[in-house]
């Protein structure tokens, strides 16, 4: 067998492991996990996320998702908090503490604190009879089979299989909370992320003199005219009170054009002979994502946004705004 060969057996290889050990962490989800799932939810204080080593490192991973998802977290490296960073935790606090083996030496320091102040105790651990499970008041058994590394050394699935369940529980959290897309927003304005939570139909759409607009009776040489220097490829059509009744959109016109025999008599045909009548509209304090998924949902490349308590349009926005906003 050549050395390719070999690598993507072994990459393989690697993956099913890790897979069987997440499918064992899967397997033992249930009553102690919903212990834990009521005691994070119940915490009046933050959820300390703490470990080390490789650990750690999994640690810093579910307090960030446990924050950005509605629960306060923040991870406390075991190896410091015996130099000074105890005083990070508070009495409200419940800790949630990460070893494999359960006999890491920096998170059983912390013990006599934790049980001193009468903290809530979960231990994510590979081993149920360890020091750290026996202390907890709950344990989520994360042991896995086997570990992916041929020396049986350097974690790997059993990291992978204390990640995915630190995601479950955030997640499990974050259904409980009934955190919304608005909670999410507000932990993350920054980057494109933000920019697709954050920005409004409003602040994208063309208004004014830039939003194209003929009447019901408007004759088809006028409403290329205002397509055309409008440069977005549809008008609205309203009515004498400038209630939104209608759409005319490039497709409209072919579509014409191909049921007409008298091209003379075509350019006298009006907006309400053309048009597509109840057109997709959205309110301009609609989240520009909303915006995506309704063009999405019934194929459409722009949309009308109508003022508050009104019929009238506001302004117009088109896939184009969106594109260039970063929202797609």
């Amino acid at each position: 067998m050549d050395r390719s060969a070999d690598a993507v057996r072994k990459a393989r290889e690697v993956l099913d492991i890790e897979i069987a050990g997440l499918a064992a962490a899967r397997d033992r989800v249930g009553e102690a996990f919903l212990r834990a799932v009521d005691l994070l939810h119940g915490c009046t204080g933050k959820v300390i996320v703490t470990g080390v080593g490789k650990s750690g490192l999994i640690c810093h991973k579910i307090a960030a998702t446990l924050a950005s998802t509605g629960t306060p977290a923040f991870f406390l490296h075991a190896a410091e908090a015996s130099h000074g960073d105890l005083g990070m935790i508070m009495r409200d606090d419940v800790v949630l503490a990460v070893s494999n083996s359960g006999e890491s030496e920096e998170v059983l320091r912390m013990l006599p604190l934790i049980k001193r102040w009468g903290l809530d105790l979960v231990a994510m651990t590979g081993n149920a009879q360890s020091s750290l499970a026996r202390s907890a008041d709950v344990v989520l058994d994360v042991g896995v089979p086997e570990e992916a590394c041929p020396l049986g050394l350097s974690p790997t699935a059993s990291t992978t299989a204390a990640l995915a369940m630190g995601d479950a529980l955030a997640v499990v959290l974050l259904e409980r909370r009934e955190f919304k897309e608005e909670d999410f927003l507000l932990r993350h304005p920054g980057g494109a992320l933000g920019r697709r939570l954050l920005l409004r139909t409003r602040d994208l759409m063309h208004s004014g003199g830039d939003l194209p607009l003929v009447f019901e009776d408007t004759p088809l040489r006028d409403i290329l005219l205002e397509i055309t220097s409008k440069r977005l490829g549809v008008t609205g059509v309203v009515d004498r009170a400038r209630a939104l009744v209608g759409v005319i959109t490039d497709g409209d016109l072919r579509r014409c054009l191909a049921r007409s025999d008298d091209t003379g008599r075509l350019l006298e045909r009006a907006a309400s002979d053309i048009m597509t009548r109840n057109p997709k509209t959205i309110a301009g304090d609609a989240l520009a994502a909303e915006a995506v998924a309704l063009m999405e949902r019934f194929s459409i490349t722009s949309l009308f946004i109508k003022a508050e308590d009104s019929a009238r349009p506001q302004g117009i926005l088109h896939l184009h705004d969106l594109l260039k906003a970063g929202i797609v």
